[in-house]
């Protein structure tokens, strides 16, 4: 793009690795004071184009001083027209300190600011006015940890593992034995048939760089395309040519429909297949995956076994120890009505067996879903054995309650583990029985009416969609009555990672849940342990104190009843999706503000009660109508007092 004569500017496109497709622009730039208005804008027109290439890092002295980077908000017209031009081109300014004397006037700007982490401003290099900016970029490379072996189910022989399964006397085989013995004895069955009968395949993790929709007959035309090719560069003839012409004109038709058809495959498939959709989701985004190096006691660590490490020990950080079992309080919740436990029957098993989803992957046990569903027949009886002696005895056996953790990128930098969530794979047959037993307890919940109306997280035929209408609609009728509102945003921090085993067993025998379903809930929630996995690699196992398991099917339900007496004593309109809550109240006077404020309170003295946090951070007030006198209302949080944050 070459340079201006008063505005410079310098531009160079990286390819940061032969596997990467999408390139890197960097540019530098330098925008005198006093620019004139042609240099600003063809500076500008430059700034745009390169945007419009794909990823792009534009750094230099822009001088523009009466932008306030904070709210994006400029003083002057040229300020106003860079701002919205990153804006139009969704591209962000990263740095947040005074580059020279209190103006930020070197700016670092991308349209993937993900991939810019550790941005520090620095002492200037010598007789300089300006400080130095230093920062890091991510950039995707070439992993190769090795190939690891899977299961070859295209050439796995299912009958003969029937026959096989089919000649096992299960009854003996599990005679004399407890429940852990029992579940031994299978995994052990089953992993010794597999082997015999479903061979393994090589499959390296290496980053491969086929695109999804290539199909063979894609693969067949480009093939026949560069054959024409060598055959025009040997020949030299317009029938060489001409044909390299046909081939070259089939081959882009071809590819434009296997995209196409591609696409609508996996629409059609998102919904039974939401692994492959957000592949496919990732495979345009403009972002680094995995996890990056993090920051940990002043050091980056790099390895992938250091990386599980440290992701393990903050994940686990954030668990609740449980104040003495005297102390929990008591519920005032309580449903006369016990249900009956003998509701479990071997062709709810195999119902189970069979809507497992194979494309999910496989837990600590390494029993593969493809496995179970294909010998839903042959493992029905010996799972209701062991489910049904799980139940009675309240023994869970400990694979059931061992979690690998794969880290999900959030959001901010990434090169700090708190920007991590973790997402647990779980035993599957374990799974498939907190499935079965959640059924249970939620048809027993809605005959009894036990669940709160204003619970919209987790429920059926109710969604984010239901919560967002019904508290839209509500608010609405306020403020068509003439009514000024305030509506208080709730957040709880760590939400289902600070729910306590004592205290949420209290709630459930308080609704009249079973002996026996509690008992076997208790020790299901007792002596968890998580490992980290990034790349293949494992952290150390560490034990979970508290929390609804992530990636369980039960514990969604759990943190429901847990959290489902939230709203009692409180006189402002409740509405909750999971644990965001929201209270809105009409405040047309004093009274009617102290009232909210009481509700606070109230909210306040539950969390404390049940060892709830809130996340100062997330909550907010909004305060809506012409006349609101937009009161200020504090919070009791964490045994300190503080103002509530405006929504911006």
């Amino acid at each position: 793009m070459g340079l201006t004569e008063g505005a410079e500017s310098l531009w160079v496109e990286l390819l940061t690795d032969s596997k990467e497709s999408t390139k890197l622009i960097v540019g530098v730039c330098y925008r005198p004071p006093n620019v004139s208005e042609e240099e600003e804008a063809q500076l500008l027109l430059q700034i745009e184009k390169a945007a419009s290439l794909g990823q792009v890092i534009i750094m230099g002295d822009f001088n523009y001083p009466d932008i306030d980077w904070g709210n994006s908000t400029a003083r002057t017209v040229n300020g106003n027209k860079f701002i919205n031009l990153l804006h139009d081109n969704f591209m962000s300014q990263v740095v947040e300190e005074p580059t020279r004397n209190h103006a930020i006037l070197d700016l670092v700007i991308s349209n993937d600011p993900e991939r810019i982490a550790n941005v520090q401003v620095v002492e200037p290099l010598g007789n300089s006015d300006h400080n130095v900016i230093s920062f890091n970029v991510w950039c995707r490379k070439q992993i190769y940890t090795g190939a690891t072996k899977t299961m070859n189910f295209r050439k796995a022989n299912f009958s003969s593992l029937r026959a096989a399964l089919q000649g096992i006397d299960w009854g003996i085989m599990f005679s004399d034995k407890n429940t852990e013995q029992k579940w031994l004895s299978f995994k052990m069955i089953l992993n010794h048939y597999c082997s015999q009968f479903i061979p393994l395949i090589r499959k390296s993790r290496s980053v491969k760089n086929h695109p999804m929709w290539l199909n063979s007959e894609v693969k067949k035309l480009i093939g026949r395309k560069r054959k024409a090719f060598k055959k025009y560069k040997s020949e030299g003839t317009v029938a060489a040519f001409n044909d390299y012409k046909h081939y070259n004109k089939c081959c882009k038709t071809a590819i434009r429909k296997a995209k196409i058809e591609n696409e609508e495959r996996i629409a059609a498939e998102a919904k039974t297949n939401p692994k492959k959709f957000f592949k496919y989701i990732n495979s345009k985004k403009m972002q680094v995956e995995g996890v990056a190096p993090l920051s940990y006691n002043n050091n980056m660590v790099t390895a992938d076994t250091e990386k599980a490490d440290v992701l393990n020990q903050f994940f686990s950080s954030v668990y609740t120890v449980e104040e003495p079992v005297g102390q929990v309080p008591p519920n005032s919740c309580t449903v006369a009505s016990a249900p009956t436990t003998q509701w479990l029957a071997q062709d709810m098993v195999l119902k189970g067996l069979h809507t497992i989803n194979v494309n999910k992957a496989p837990g600590p046990d390494g029993i593969h879903p493809r496995v179970l569903r294909e010998l839903g027949a042959e493992l029905q009886w010996p799972l209701f054995l062991i489910f049904s002696d799980s139940l009675s005895s309240g023994m869970v056996p400990r694979d059931w309650k061992k979690a690998n953790v794969i880290p999900i990128f959030k959001k901010g930098v990434r090169s700090q583990p708190g920007n991590y969530r973790p997402v647990s794979l779980t035993s599957v047959v374990g799974k498939l029985f907190e499935g079965l037993l959640r059924d249970h307890i939620q048809n027993y919940v809605v005959e009894n009416t036990i669940m709160s109306s204003n619970q919209h997280g987790f429920m059926k035929d109710r969604s984010c969609q239901t919560n967002l209408i019904a508290f839209y609609d509500e608010v609405s009728k306020k403020l068509d009555s003439r009514d000024v509102v305030d509506i208080i945003y709730l957040d709880f921090a760590k939400a289902f990672d600070t729910g306590l085993p004592k205290r949420l067993l209290s709630k459930l025998r308080s609704i009249g849940l079973s002996e026996v379903i509690c008992t076997w809930i208790e020790n299901w929630l007792q002596d968890r342990v998580q490992r980290v996995v990034v790349n293949g690699t494992f952290s150390t196992w560490n034990k979970v104190f508290s929390g609804v398991p992530q990636g369980s099917v039960l514990g969604p339900l759990l943190f429901n009843l847990f959290i489902n007496d939230l709203g009692e004593s409180i006189m402002s309109n409740v509405s909750v999706f999971a644990d965001d809550t929201k209270l809105c109240r009409p405040v047309n006077s004093i009274q009617d503000v102290t009232s909210l404020q009481q509700d606070l309170d109230q909210l306040a003295i539950w969390a404390a009660k049940w060892q709830m946090r809130f996340n100062v951070d997330k909550c907010k007030v909004m305060h809506l109508g012409c006349k609101n006198m937009q009161a200020p209302y504090t919070r009791q949080i964490h045994n300190g007092e503080g103002p509530w944050s405006p929504c911006r």
